[in-house]
């Protein structure tokens, strides 16, 4: 918790109480349901709060808006984003409904009324339409904007106002990207994020943002 509220200074007591909560919850929930890698646990919020957050780090949610966590798993990026911006909604879709399971107990206990789940692969959303896309280490650039282009709201002009973020598919990746991007066909803007976090976890991690 220290290393989050070295990098995000602006929590309310409300959100410090609900990020401080995450780690006791997946703990108890990850000793029945695999959620996390548990060789990892120990770097909880080091590698998976702090890692779902560095988007709010990069991107302004519009409030009253809807992300969709493609593939949420766990609950990341979703969970610490819901957190992170209480006027925004959170829809977690995920095919295995034990762990979606998980993430409404931890929504519930946390009084998060921002987050709803949903049981479903991405290719059976239908007449779903969101704001916003988001995932962590799900598919390959050229699947995730595949499905995630048809369930993004068409930008409306000069929406860029205010800060906020146009309708887009936001992605946190890892390695070696530039085959992926090229077989892609598509030309994401991307961020590096070891220049944001001094930590080794970080290094050759990238946050890809591709606009509707």
């Amino acid at each position: 918790m220290e290393l989050i509220q070295h990098y995000f200074t602006a929590f309310t007591p409300l959100q410090l109480q609900q990020l401080q909560q995450l780690n006791p919850l997946y703990a108890e929930w990850n000793e029945k349901i695999n959620v996390i890698s548990r060789k990892d646990f120990d770097n909880f919020y080091d590698n998976h709060v702090l890692h779902s957050l560095c988007i709010a780090a990069l991107f302004n949610f519009t409030s009253g808006s809807t992300v969709l966590d493609l593939g949420t798993g766990g609950g990341f990026p979703g969970v610490p984003l819901a957190i992170f911006f209480p006027q925004v909604n959170f829809l977690l879709v995920d095919s295995i409904a034990k762990k979606l399971k998980v993430i409404n107990v931890i929504a519930s206990t946390l009084n998060l009324t921002n987050i709803s789940t949903r049981h479903s692969r991405v290719e059976d959303l239908k007449n779903t339409q969101v704001d916003y896309v988001v995932s962590r280490a799900v598919a390959p650039l050229q699947s995730l904007w595949r499905w995630s282009k048809p369930l993004l709201k068409k930008n409306a002009t000069l929406s860029t106002t205010h800060g906020n973020v146009l309708h887009s598919l936001i992605c946190l990746k890892g390695g070696d990207l530039s085959q992926e991007i090229v077989d892609s066909q598509i030309k994401p803007r991307v961020w590096p994020l070891e220049g944001m976090y001094n930590l080794p976890y970080y290094k050759d991690k990238y946050v890809l943002q591709v606009v509707r």
